[in-house]
């Protein structure tokens, strides 16, 4: 899979649209750029198409019209259909889901750490290595051999984002990353996110953490209710604009 050149953006979407059973609508229109070392923070209320931007983005999802690129290659069907070019988009992707329970499938947390990396081909010491790796940087090495579903919430979210991290993917997608998580979860998350973006990692999330928006993000896009992109700006911009937030339904007023 080709790099972009440095004057293009990461990701482009361009005038995409989605309905879901052809009949949903849940993107309409929604043009995005993101470009390389970016935070960029989807809001909008629930159903306004932030998943379904995250999914598209992924190569789970397809548009109905429009176009997406990534790495200065269009994304389709048909070209992930393509072995090599899945597996050079595969590894420079990585998607946490909002459910830990969506992504968490694996007898024990060492398995579901290094199925990623087996799936990529590489050496079994490579896979090791980044697993024990992996596992020591989310303080998670005591569990390498429990099951998933032993675990609590905050130690699957844990494990679902080893899960992606092993791949060390360039880009980074959250859904919801702080969602029904502890404080001290919450916390330590938004710390690992931060983290991982001075490491070089790109990130692109979906929040309605509205309080951690100055920390996770350098940019805010604010979706309608109509599925359509109606702002953007910093995120000191957007959450001052409370007539923007209010007109979104992410306040009441």
């Amino acid at each position: 899979m080709v790099g972009s050149p440095a004057d293009e953006p990461l990701l482009r979407v361009d005038d995409v649209s989605y309905a879901y059973l052809g009949r949903f609508c849940a993107l309409d229109g929604v043009s995005l750029d993101v470009h390389r070392g970016e935070r960029v923070a989807l809001l909008g209320a629930n159903g306004c198409g932030k998943s379904t931007l995250l999914k598209l983005l992924d190569g789970l999802l397809f548009s109905d019209k429009g176009t997406y690129r990534a790495f200065g290659a269009d994304v389709t069907e048909d070209s992930l259909e393509d072995a090599q070019f899945s597996k050079g988009f595969r590894s420079r992707v990585g998607f946490v889901f909002q459910s830990s329970e969506s992504q968490v499938f694996s007898p024990s947390v060492r398995e579901e750490i290094a199925f990623g990396p087996l799936n990529m081909g590489l050496p079994r010491d490579e896979v090791e290595r980044r697993v024990d790796d992996t596992l020591a940087m989310l303080g998670i090495t005591d569990l390498a051999d429990r099951a998933p579903f032993q675990l609590s919430g905050g130690q699957k979210k844990r494990v679902a984002i080893g899960s992606v991290l092993a791949m060390n993917p360039e880009v980074l997608l959250f859904d919801e990353p702080t969602a029904a998580l502890d404080p001290r979860t919450q916390r330590w998350l938004v710390d690992l996110i931060v983290e991982l973006n001075a490491g070089g990692k790109t990130v692109v999330l979906a929040s309605h953490d509205l309080g951690s928006l100055p920390e996770l993000a350098d940019r805010c896009v604010v979706f309608s209710e109509d599925h359509r992109i109606v702002a953007e700006g910093k995120p000191a911009d957007v959450l001052d604009d409370t007539a923007l937030l209010a007109g979104v339904n992410l306040v009441s007023v």
